[in-house]
């Protein structure tokens, strides 16, 4: 909220360099350490959900293993068997995102995925892996994606034009969906936080409404939790469909 008393919603969403004068040498913001927070609770899960190794596991195990089985289940199912070996890839990418998107629901807190350069960098490393596989596995058999078979060779000038625009349409896909999702929730989140606190201060007769805006804002937050899951759930499902087009050229 400014001064002036109005509601500045964008204001959680600039970037401040973090550790002093040696974050600030190196532009270190508070997104590049939420980046680094959110691979660390990653590797976290896995080594410590793993290293009791029980016949019977523990509540941390049995998270860690229905984690792994949930992406290797959405990778072999959705590409193939091919899909194992993109296993490490698409959990890495699935839990980085999640992780980002569910940390910036804490107060404090920051979403590195509601800035369109994080998530236009991820989109744009998936679409170049998607086409290097294509092109390792098919040659140059792979352009005849855009080309596809039965289509008279006279529309080829036409139709041509449009497959790729298609194929590079994913980049902005991928990358404005998890970003606008996650910046338009964030947004609501303040609105009605600050509208807790103006109409709080207004005295008796503010009282109802502001409980009334309060009662939104935990829904929202729970709301929130929800597409963060599903926003990340949705990018890694995306990257397999692509992936798959890729493996299997169709």
């Amino acid at each position: 909220m400014a001064a002036s008393g109005t509601i500045d919603a964008l204001s959680q969403f600039k970037l401040h360099t973090v550790f002093g004068p040696i974050g600030a040498s190196v532009n270190f913001t508070q997104a590049n350490l939420f980046m680094v927070i959110a691979g660390v609770l990653t590797l976290a899960l896995l080594w410590y959900g793993m290293r009791p190794r029980a016949m019977v596991p523990g509540r941390f195990q049995s998270a860690a293993e229905m984690a792994y089985q949930a992406v290797m289940s959405m990778c072999v199912d959705t590409i193939g068997p091919e899909g194992k070996k993109f296993f490490p890839f698409i959990f890495t990418l699935f839990f980085f995102i999640l992780l980002g998107n569910l940390l910036g629901v804490w107060p404090y807190d920051f979403t590195f995925t509601s800035h369109i350069a994080v998530t236009l960098a991820m989109a744009l490393f998936v679409i170049f892996l998607v086409t290097v596989v294509a092109l390792r596995i098919h040659g140059l058999h792979f352009f005849s994606y855009f080309m596809p078979s039965g289509v008279p060779v006279a529309l080829a000038p036409l139709l041509i034009p449009i497959e790729i625009l298609s194929y590079l349409s994913r980049i902005i896909s991928l990358s404005v969906r998890l970003f606008a999702n996650m910046m338009a929730g964030h947004v609501m989140l303040d609105v009605f936080g600050a509208f807790v606190v103006m109409l709080g201060s207004a005295g008796l007769i503010g009282y109802f409404p502001a409980a009334f805006a309060l009662a939104v804002n935990v829904a929202l937050i729970g709301f929130e939790i929800l597409v963060a899951t599903l926003q990340a759930y949705v990018f890694a499902i995306l990257t397999c469909i692509y992936l798959h087009d890729a493996v299997h050229l169709h």
